[in-house]
Formats: C-alpha cells, sequence, structure tokens
C-alpha cells in the first residue's frame, strides 16, 4: 500500500505554461517538513510507492499524473481540468 502525504506548497518555476511551472512540491509529516520534485513525484506515484492529496475546498482531492498534449508528464488534481489550478493556488514552501 502506497505511502500517503499532503501537499501543501509547492515552488514554481520562472515558467508561463501552466505544465511545466510546478518544480516542487511539499509538505509536513509527523512535524517534519520535506519537499520532492516533480519528478521524483511522478515516479513515486507511477511506481506505487506514494499517494499525494491536496484539501481543496474543504475536500480531499487525489493528485494525479497526467500527460500534456506535448507528452509531458505533470502533476494535477482529480478535479482539475488540463491546468492544474489546485496545485497553481497553493502558498510557495519555504526556501
Amino acid at each position: 500500500m502506497p505511502a500517503t502525504h499532503q501537499i501543501n506548497c509547492i515552488n514554481k518555476t520562472d515558467r508561463f505554461n501552466p505544465h511545466d511551472r510546478i518544480h516542487s512540491v511539499g509538505g509536513i509529516d509527523n512535524g517534519k517538513r520535506w519537499n520532492l520534485s516533480q519528478e521524483e513525484v511522478i515516479a513515486g506515484i507511477e511506481s506505487g510507492k506514494w499517494q499525494f492529496f491536496v484539501h481543496v475546498g474543504g475536500e480531499s482531492v487525489w493528485v494525479i499524473v497526467a500527460v500534456s498534449r506535448y507528452g509531458n508528464k505533470y502533476l494535477k488534481t482529480q478535479n482539475d481540468g488540463e491546468q492544474p489550478d489546485n496545485l497553481l493556488s497553493l502558498l510557495e514552501c519555504p526556501g
């Protein structure tokens, strides 16, 4: 069974394409802050090692791996359209 983690924050790139905007995501588990690159999260989801969620409007929503029309993998929530708006609306992770 995959370990489940809540994403509380993100770090963005300077790119304008929403599929390329997320550099890394982070959260807190057992009082310890964590931060993973988008590539690490995608690999963890695809391998079944991890699953991630965010809180949106008082509900938990799963984070999934999507593929852009150009074949690039990116993260978004299940209820997002093509753009990862729920993730992009999160606060920046502390540096």
